[in-house]
């Protein structure tokens, strides 16, 4: 008998639903919040009303493109979190309402599960998948982190970013530059057309596997300090050089560490995950890194890489295999690792 799981993801700033049947992707819908973009950042009460207008006609529209009835769904999966708790209650209260009305169970899944396991969400039957174990380099607004999967239910942290993660110094040095949120596109596009070689920036200088991107931000800072008071037109006439050495520094980093995390761990497929992991820059890194090597390299397309509910779909997809079910007391959670 077929599984068919419908997906829903709230954790911050995207309202989405997919539907899952056997591991294959039917639909996956995403509704935007553009309001977010005047303010510089996501303003949570705004991101939580956002949710409320568009859950209904999202999982509607996911329902219908998937050309399946309400009534032929096996389970639900939802994010509980980590997340933007006003946001998670929304995709929470709603994951358990409509399993209540349909009789069938909810799967609650952690967001960041979901984008190590986005490499499984199957287009065809045919798409290959990892296997166990592999290396997953997440990198996303909010987090940085090297996960050694060896299930998908079984994940060690080896490192993690101890400040900002590497997203948030895209971000956050793009909005000095006077770039529009989010920076970190907009840093990727500017970065194909500057020399990645005029500035140096600082690396951190951490021991083991853990990440920092404070110093990083604050040597740009000092860059853009310094030279704005000799030229007021510095960053106009070298945003594309900033953009470009900003973008070699942080991918320097992240791959000095990929690259410690595969000689201890000795594994042979490496993936990556989150937002950041849709930077043309980050994606050539390991596409090249793992060619030398001889790795299997894993680059998920870039519909998979932000929020999306397919990647909680197949998350819930191998619980319901499992028999691990939520209980309807469960409330969601803003942090937690792994």
């Amino acid at each position: 008998m077929s599984i068919t799981v419908l997906g829903i993801e709230s954790s911050c700033d995207d309202t989405s639903a997919a539907v899952i049947r056997d591991g294959v992707l039917l639909s996956n819908v995403i509704a935007s919040q553009d309001v977010h973009a005047e303010y510089g950042g996501v303003v949570p009460e705004l991101a939580s009303r956002a949710h409320q207008q568009n859950i209904v006609p999202v999982v509607d529209t996911a329902l219908r493109r998937a050309g399946i009835d309400k009534h032929d769904l096996s389970a639900i999966a939802f994010t509980r979190g980590p997340g933007l708790l006003g946001s998670l209650h929304v995709g929470t209260s709603f994951a358990k309402g409509l399993s209540l009305g349909l009789r069938v169970p909810i799967m609650d899944v952690n967001h960041l599960h979901g984008h190590v396991l986005s490499h499984f969400i199957r287009r065809e039957e045919s798409d290959p998948v990892p296997e166990y174990p592999f290396l997953c380099l997440l990198v996303s607004g909010g987090n940085s982190q090297l996960i050694l999967v060896r299930n998908y239910n079984d994940m060690e942290i080896l490192g993690r970013t101890i400040d900002d993660a590497a997203g948030e110094a895209f971000d956050k040095c793009a909005k000095v530059m006077g770039l529009p949120y989010p920076g970190g596109p907009h840093i990727d596009r500017l970065a194909a057309e500057g020399d990645a070689a005029r500035f140096k920036f600082a690396k951190p200088h951490i021991a083991g596997l853990d990440y920092s991107f404070s110093g990083l931000k604050t040597s740009f800072l000092y860059t853009l300090r310094d030279n704005v008071r000799l030229d007021p037109d510095f960053v106009e006439k070298n945003r594309a050089d900033l953009a470009a050495s900003l973008q070699r520094t942080i991918i320097d980093i992240l791959m000095d560490k990929l690259d410690k995390a595969v000689k201890q761990t000795g594994v042979r497929t490496v993936a990556i995950g989150g937002g950041v992991s849709a930077n043309s820059g980050v994606r050539d890194a390991v596409s090249d890194y793992c060619r030398r090597r001889e790795l299997k390299a894993f680059i998920p397309p870039r519909l998979f890489t932000t929020d999306n509910a397919a990647m909680v779909a197949i998350a819930g997809y191998y619980k319901y295999i499992d028999r691990i079910f939520c209980r309807y007391d469960q409330v969601p959670y803003a942090r937690v690792g792994v």
